[in-house]
């Protein structure tokens, strides 16, 4: 059995809270799982005798592969992941599917008119949308078309009351067979009162149009920037909170087992903080990466292919938004662990950052306007709203550059101030701490 004498951090001295300077281990090589043995290098490359770690000399390197080894062997992550793309995959076809269904509606009919109204309807569904098909069928009147109708052979009644026609049916008239009837009785109808009024129908609709556009020229769909900033946030949502969990937990289990106590014999604390928050975050950029390309494949095959261009770019601007908010969150989830003195401890330790990730998430659809256009620049919302701005063609192109200029220097701040933090807090064991706490605390 050796003694390991603990490697101390730069410029740290013994302060009050601090752990001893030696620890006895008889674990067998690689036992925690960084190659920390007693005695002997161990195969994660780093020297028992508090010498430099073997290799490069790079020991974050080394922990940072270790948690992404880690993660893509864990069942649970490759089941989740798995999961995620299928819904995704299976969301896009159903969408797909839906978008090229042909749905057909029977239109009873009672007069020679009518006929000809359902066929003019006919023409004008098949010129807007090629799933929309509508036959007439032929009744003596209205007792047979109730009957039909309660028999399921028709799916409403076309006929001609004393102002006018009138659509009946057993329910709520869909709007796909109600709009092109509409246009046909309004089109004849005004065939009509033009011939009894000596004019052309041309003449009768001269500057009757309306047509919508905006400023700057842009074309969107609302309908799919608020689905595309709602995937966004949930992404975000969904990949910060289950990674940054896994990075309080792990923390807080090697604190709590002393066996941070070890490693910390082996490699500088802030070498073990910046592995950890750089494996998890290849390893969560990695799968936002996967998800979007499979949703950007998805979108590919329905009725919003035309705007994938666009979509596309507002993906890439949301990957490296990502990318560089994730990472001082990583930071900030492993500072909560360290923070913690117990598991029990997460829930009061991490709960501020879960706060912060529930305002980015109703954020994305509830801000709106010169509110939005703010919190575009804010550090965090940013990875949200910001590309959800450029789907919607409302951000100038330098607007995301400046946006991720400040999420950077955010960052940074965050990562400076979360590794002294997590330094003067992990090797403290009197039980959970503040940040004030953790601040006051000699290196």
């Amino acid at each position: 059995m050796s003694t390991i004498q603990q490697r101390p951090e730069p410029g740290r001295t013994g302060g009050p809270g601090s752990t001893a300077t030696s620890a006895t281990t008889g674990a067998p090589s690689g036992s925690d799982g960084l190659g920390v043995t007693g005695g002997t290098g161990g195969p994660g490359g780093f020297a028992a005798d508090g010498q430099e770690p073997a290799g490069d000399g790079r020991p974050w390197v080394i922990v940072a592969v270790r948690e992404i080894v880690v993660r893509v062997t864990n069942r649970t992550f490759l089941f989740s992941t798995l999961f995620t793309l299928v819904f995704i995959a299976g969301f896009a076809a159903f969408s797909a599917w839906q978008a090229g269904k042909t749905t057909t509606y029977t239109v009873a009919v009672s007069s020679a008119e009518g006929t000809r109204l359902v066929e003019q309807a006919v023409a004008s569904a098949r010129t807007s949308s090629d799933t929309v098909v509508i036959t007439p069928s032929t009744v003596a009147g209205e007792d047979a078309a109730r009957s039909a109708v309660d028999r399921g052979d028709i799916d409403a009644w076309l006929h001609e009351t004393t102002s006018g026609w009138a659509l009946t049916s057993g329910d709520d008239v869909s709007l796909s067979l109600q709009t092109p009837l509409e246009g046909a009785v309004r089109d004849a109808a005004l065939d009509r009162n033009a011939a009894a009024a000596g004019l052309t129908v041309e003449a009768l609709e001269r500057g009757a149009t309306l047509t919508a556009d905006r400023f700057d020229g842009q074309t969107t769909n609302r309908g799919f920037v608020q689905a595309a900033t709602f995937a966004f946030a949930l992404l975000f949502f969904m990949g910060v909170l289950m990674f940054g969990q896994q990075i309080a937990a792990s923390v807080v289990e090697e604190k709590q087992s002393r066996l941070v106590e070890i490693i910390a014999t082996a490699i500088p604390l802030r070498a073990l903080l910046a592995g950890k928050v750089v494996g998890n975050s290849v390893i969560a950029l990695a799968q936002v990466v996967l998800f979007a390309g499979v949703g950007l494949v998805g979108v590919s095959f329905t009725e919003w292919s035309s705007l994938l261009p666009g979509l596309s770019t507002a993906v890439v601007w949301f990957i490296v938004f990502f990318a560089v908010g994730f990472f001082a969150l990583a930071c900030l989830f492993a500072v909560a662990g360290a923070l913690a003195s117990r598991t029990e401890d997460l829930q009061s330790t991490t709960s501020p950052l879960t706060t912060v990730l529930m305002l980015v998430y109703f954020a994305s659809f509830a801000l709106s306007g010169t509110a939005l256009k703010i919190a575009s620049f804010v550090p965090i919302l940013s990875v949200v709203t910001m590309p959800g701005r450029i789907i919607a063609g409302d951000a100038a192109w330098w607007e995301p550059v400046v946006a991720l200029l400040v999420m950077a220097a955010f960052s940074a701040g965050t990562v400076l101030i979360g590794e002294k933090v997590y330094r003067r807090s992990l090797m403290q064991t009197r039980g959970r701490m503040s940040w004030k706490q953790a601040l006051r605390t000699a290196d």
